[in-house]
């Protein structure tokens, strides 16, 4: 692969379609355009021509030149707008890709090539594919919003303080005989703790900005025959799972996902616990309980028609602790009523049906925050900001020390940077010297 290469691919949803739209980018775009038309077309307007490449015409349809630097990739870039036939895609891309310098692109290279020229950084380069990938609304915006720099933006201010207290601590390091270097502030551990605490905070959404990314896990547990996978039909309006009067149908896990007010919602239905001798469903009950630890909320369903062993929630606790919350929902109440239920609900009348929904809803956090406000989701982004915190936390301990202390800044500094895929080690320097006017 290399990187003076002009690549080629379909750049809309798979064929047969009404309109496909094959994307150029690289030196031999406009090549191809005026190989085509005779000419280059006016940039960034659409011009209907006949699709020919060698002489042969392959279709009609609309042409787009974006020339570089003002493009998606910075490079070079043409579009071809043509009739989503499955052979005329094959035909055109079969044409292209085998005249010198084009080659099919791979999986994800225009966007790395955005990146590599400056036009997207990580955190909005993550934005994009979550933005194709959203199914919901809060999806959506959530992914628009780290698009849009939301993220960026906030990770370069914490930058510039970083390099501001960076610049301070290294002038006493290496211009501590200058006359116009003095001590550092008083402040100085003051603001290093604000920063400190400003990522943290920021930091601490992590967990709601993931729900809203990937979904709030609901599995669905009780004793056999509570009525999980009928509740969880109800629930998705759909036969996702096989209900059946015979315990221990259910052995394997199964995932329905459903968008209620935007919100993705995992439903997970699960085997009933209980124990038992047959190896098949002991396997499925340990998948059941391990479902039980990672979910985000439990719903332990009773039934007012089963009784005796398993029919109480086992005590869960993970390796590190966390106790998914749990509700019991006491099912069939048409038949009966369940003593202790948080709430009750019917399949056969749909009765609470609604109010289960809301209470989801609810339960994910989605209905207090705005998805476009929400910095973190991804577990890269924990990472970064946590090895970030961590550091700042150390200064405290080594403001005796300004080789220790500079140190943990760096080591901040280069935890954001990575995040946004920047190491500009030189813009260090450049704020040291403009900051103390040491130019010599």
């Amino acid at each position: 692969m290399r990187d003076d290469d002009t690549i080629v691919a379909l750049s809309s949803g798979a064929v047969p379609s009404g309109v496909a739209v094959i994307r150029l980018s690289g030196p031999m775009s406009g090549r191809v355009l005026s190989d085509m038309l005779g000419a280059l077309p006016v940039p960034r307007q659409l011009k209907l021509a006949d699709i020919a490449i060698g002489g042969e015409t392959l279709d009609r349809g609309l042409v787009a030149w974006m020339p570089g630097p003002q493009s998606f990739t910075g490079e070079d870039c043409a579009e071809l707008q043509v009739h989503g036939s499955p052979a005329v895609v094959r035909a055109l891309l079969r044409k292209l890709s085998s005249q010198p310098g084009i080659r099919l692109a791979e999986a994800g290279e225009f966007t790395r090539r955005a990146f590599e020229n400056g036009k997207l950084d990580l955190v909005e380069a993550q934005g994009l594919g979550d933005l194709i990938e959203a199914e919901t609304e809060n999806q959506r915006a959530l992914a628009q919003a780290r698009l849009e720099g939301g993220l960026t933006r906030q990770v370069e201010g914490w930058r510039e303080q970083l390099l501001d207290l960076r610049a301070e601590i290294e002038a006493q390091i290496d211009f501590s005989d200058e006359g116009d270097v003095g001590a550092l502030p008083q402040s100085f551990g003051s603001e290093v703790a604000t920063l400190r605490d400003a990522i943290g905070d920021v930091l601490a959404t992590r967990g709601q900005g993931r729900i809203l990314r990937s979904g709030f896990r609901v599995v669905l547990a009780g004793p056999p025959n509570a009525g999980k996978s009928s509740l969880l039909n109800a629930l998705s309006r759909s036969d996702a799972a096989i209900v059946s009067d015979e315990p221990g149908t259910t052995r394997d896990l199964k995932e329905v996902p459903l968008d209620i007010k935007g919100q993705l919602i995992i439903l997970v239905d699960s085997a009933g616990i209980r124990d038992t001798t047959s190896k098949a469903e002991a396997i499925g009950v340990e998948r059941a309980r391990q479902a039980m630890l990672s979910a985000d909320q439990v719903l332990w369903l009773r039934a007012p028609d089963v009784d005796g062993e398993g029919v109480e929630p086992p005590e869960l606790a993970g390796e590190s602790g966390r106790q998914p919350p749990v509700a019991t929902i006491g099912t069939k109440s048409d038949l009966g009523s369940v003593p202790g239920a948080d709430l009750a609900v019917s399949v056969s009348t749909g009765a609470g049906i609604a109010a289960l929904l809301d209470r989801l809803y609810e339960a994910s956090g989605a209905g207090a925050v705005q998805a476009s406000e929400l910095l973190v989701s991804h577990e890269r982004d924990r990472e970064a900001l946590l090895a970030a915190v961590i550091s700042l936390h150390q200064v405290a301990g080594h403001l005796e020390s300004s080789e220790l202390a500079a140190e943990d800044l760096r080591q901040a500094s280069f935890a954001l940077e990575r995040l946004l895929g920047r190491m500009d080690a030189e813009s260090v320097l450049d704020r040291l010297f403009s900051a103390f006017c040491i130019g010599k």
